[in-house]
Protein backbone atom coordinates (compact mmCIF):
# COMPACT_ATOMS: atom_id res chain seq x y z
CA UNK A 1 0.00 0.00 0.00
CA UNK A 2 1.40 3.38 -0.96
CA UNK A 3 1.37 6.36 1.31
CA UNK A 4 -0.32 9.63 0.42
CA UNK A 5 3.08 11.31 0.03
CA UNK A 6 4.22 8.65 -2.44
CA UNK A 7 0.96 8.93 -4.34
CA UNK A 8 1.23 12.73 -4.46
CA UNK A 9 4.83 12.51 -5.70
CA UNK A 10 3.70 10.22 -8.52
CA UNK A 11 0.88 12.58 -9.48
CA UNK A 12 1.32 14.18 -12.93
CA UNK A 13 2.36 17.84 -12.92
CA UNK A 14 -0.89 19.04 -14.52
CA UNK A 15 -2.82 17.39 -11.69
CA UNK A 16 -0.49 18.99 -9.13
CA UNK A 17 -1.23 22.36 -10.75
CA UNK A 18 -4.94 21.71 -10.31
CA UNK A 19 -4.35 20.85 -6.65
CA UNK A 20 -2.34 24.07 -6.30
CA UNK A 21 -5.32 26.00 -7.64
CA UNK A 22 -7.49 24.39 -4.98
CA UNK A 23 -4.94 25.44 -2.33
CA UNK A 24 -5.12 29.04 -3.58
CA UNK A 25 -8.91 28.80 -3.40
CA UNK A 26 -8.65 27.73 0.24
CA UNK A 27 -6.27 30.63 0.91
CA UNK A 28 -8.87 33.01 -0.52
CA UNK A 29 -11.53 31.53 1.76
CA UNK A 30 -9.24 31.96 4.76
CA UNK A 31 -8.72 35.64 3.85
CA UNK A 32 -12.49 36.10 3.65
CA UNK A 33 -12.96 34.35 6.97
CA UNK A 34 -10.38 36.56 8.67
CA UNK A 35 -11.83 39.70 7.07
CA UNK A 36 -15.43 39.00 8.07
CA UNK A 37 -15.85 36.07 10.49
CA UNK A 38 -19.54 36.88 10.97
CA UNK A 39 -20.16 35.84 7.33
CA UNK A 40 -19.39 32.23 8.19
CA UNK A 41 -21.21 30.12 10.77
CA UNK A 42 -18.11 28.90 12.61
CA UNK A 43 -15.77 27.31 10.07
CA UNK A 44 -16.13 28.07 6.33
CA UNK A 45 -17.65 24.90 4.86
CA UNK A 46 -16.02 25.53 1.46
CA UNK A 47 -12.63 24.74 2.97
CA UNK A 48 -13.82 21.28 3.98
CA UNK A 49 -15.41 20.60 0.59
CA UNK A 50 -12.25 21.66 -1.24
CA UNK A 51 -10.04 19.57 1.07
CA UNK A 52 -12.18 16.47 0.53
CA UNK A 53 -12.09 16.93 -3.25
CA UNK A 54 -8.31 17.43 -3.20
CA UNK A 55 -7.94 14.25 -1.15
CA UNK A 56 -10.11 12.38 -3.67
CA UNK A 57 -7.88 13.59 -6.53
CA UNK A 58 -4.78 12.24 -4.81
CA UNK A 59 -6.40 9.06 -3.53
CA UNK A 60 -7.99 8.07 -6.85
CA UNK A 61 -4.73 8.41 -8.75
CA UNK A 62 -6.39 7.84 -12.11
CA UNK A 63 -6.38 9.94 -15.28
CA UNK A 64 -9.92 11.10 -14.46
CA UNK A 65 -9.21 12.02 -10.82
CA UNK A 66 -8.90 15.80 -11.49
CA UNK A 67 -12.65 15.79 -12.20
CA UNK A 68 -13.04 16.40 -8.46
CA UNK A 69 -11.04 19.64 -8.80
CA UNK A 70 -13.16 20.70 -11.74
CA UNK A 71 -16.47 19.88 -10.06
CA UNK A 72 -15.76 21.64 -6.75
CA UNK A 73 -14.37 24.67 -8.59
CA UNK A 74 -17.42 24.96 -10.83
CA UNK A 75 -19.75 24.33 -7.90
CA UNK A 76 -18.28 27.14 -5.80
CA UNK A 77 -17.61 29.71 -8.54
CA UNK A 78 -20.62 29.12 -10.78
CA UNK A 79 -22.87 28.37 -7.82
CA UNK A 80 -21.78 31.57 -6.09
CA UNK A 81 -22.36 33.54 -9.25
CA UNK A 82 -25.79 31.93 -9.90
CA UNK A 83 -26.85 32.48 -6.29
CA UNK A 84 -25.97 36.15 -6.59
CA UNK A 85 -23.30 36.02 -3.89
CA UNK A 86 -20.02 36.19 -5.82
CA UNK A 87 -20.44 39.54 -7.57
CA UNK A 88 -21.66 41.45 -4.47
CA UNK A 89 -18.70 40.04 -2.51
CA UNK A 90 -16.35 41.33 -5.22
CA UNK A 91 -17.95 44.78 -4.77
CA UNK A 92 -17.97 44.74 -0.96
CA UNK A 93 -16.82 47.67 1.15
CA UNK A 94 -14.62 45.22 3.07
CA UNK A 95 -11.26 45.02 1.27
CA UNK A 96 -10.53 41.60 2.80
CA UNK A 97 -13.74 40.20 1.39
CA UNK A 98 -12.93 41.55 -2.07
CA UNK A 99 -9.32 40.30 -2.02
CA UNK A 100 -10.34 36.93 -0.57
CA UNK A 101 -13.03 36.46 -3.21
CA UNK A 102 -10.69 37.47 -6.02
CA UNK A 103 -7.97 35.07 -4.80
CA UNK A 104 -10.48 32.26 -4.28
CA UNK A 105 -12.07 32.75 -7.68
CA UNK A 106 -8.72 32.95 -9.49
CA UNK A 107 -7.45 29.82 -7.72
CA UNK A 108 -10.60 27.82 -8.43
CA UNK A 109 -10.78 28.87 -12.09
CA UNK A 110 -7.12 27.87 -12.41
CA UNK A 111 -7.90 24.53 -10.72
CA UNK A 112 -10.77 23.87 -13.13
CA UNK A 113 -8.78 24.71 -16.26
CA UNK A 114 -5.70 22.74 -15.22
CA UNK A 115 -7.91 19.87 -14.06
CA UNK A 116 -9.44 19.65 -17.53
CA UNK A 117 -5.96 19.82 -19.11
CA UNK A 118 -4.75 17.09 -16.72
CA UNK A 119 -7.62 14.78 -17.66
CA UNK A 120 -7.04 15.29 -21.38
CA UNK A 121 -3.30 14.69 -20.99
CA UNK A 122 -3.89 11.64 -18.79
CA UNK A 123 -6.40 10.14 -21.18
CA UNK A 124 -3.99 10.50 -24.11
CA UNK A 125 -1.08 8.81 -22.34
Amino acid sequence: MTTIAERFTATPSATKMSLSGLAVGVAGLVVQWIADPAEFPGFPPGIGFIAVCAALVVAAGRWWAPIFSVLISFWIVLGGWAAGVLVPNLRSDNAGTVVGNAVMTAGLVFAAVTGIVAMIAGRRS
